[in-house]
């Protein structure tokens, strides 16, 4: 992580300039701003570190690890993580259309096959490259997909499920959301991490979204 910066309250290391809310969690709360000398709009997800506990710092942690290590055109980028004595703040590539969510409100009736199958095909690319790389996203939601409408594409965001994965070894960790777990994680068992990532626990929801 990055070393120690100095921050103050709408500025963040002197380099960004806050602006309005985008999204809150339990711990984070994601701000749009903007680089103070580029002008270069970003999202910036701000972490109270006093909030969490060992379990969410240990979460936290692979978040970041995980987040470096996935560079893919379909995955939102990770510019700079800026740490403080309070704050952990994640720099991250602004996508400008929101998330699937918001694009399925602009779509009644749901997209067409066509373009829910030429979204569905980026979803799929993101995470068979995180699964490359031994990364299991574990909260792949409508909420996560962000549209970037300008460049055509979606990119998969928020990591902070994440976790790295040995091949033929199996996770149990209960995490996620419910309404997109699949049935292994629900129940408590051990489950196979790309295996459930890309079955009918997760995939499936989201292209059924897409359509409907």
């Amino acid at each position: 992580m990055a070393g120690l910066k100095r921050h103050h309250d709408g500025k963040v290391a002197g380099l960004y300039d806050l602006d309005k809310t985008l999204g809150r969690g339990h711990f984070a709360v994601v701000k749009l701003a903007r680089h103070v000398f580029t002008g270069e709009k970003v999202a910036v997800k701000v972490i109270d570190k006093t909030k969490l506990d060992p379990v969410a710092r240990a979460h936290l942690f692979q978040e970041v690890r995980c987040m470096k290590m996935v560079q893919h055109p379909n995955v939102v980028r990770l510019y700079e993580v800026i740490d403080t004595a309070t704050k952990l703040y994640l720099i991250l590539e602004l996508g400008d259309g929101g998330d699937m969510y918001d694009c399925i409100m602009k779509h009644e009736g749901g997209l067409t096959e066509e373009v829910a199958k030429c979204y569905f095909a980026q979803i799929v690319h993101a995470i068979s490259y995180c699964h490359r790389l031994h990364v299991v996203h574990r909260d792949l939601k409508p909420e996560n997909v962000v549209f970037f409408e300008k460049l055509g594409v979606v990119k998969l965001t928020d990591f902070g499920f994440s976790n790295r994965f040995q091949p033929g070894k199996t996770l149990n960790t209960s995490c996620g959301s419910l309404a997109y777990s699949a049935p292994e994680i629900l129940l408590g068992d051990e489950y196979d991490a790309p295996a459930v990532a890309a079955g009918h626990g997760a995939c499936c929801p989201v292209v059924h979204i897409l359509v409907n």
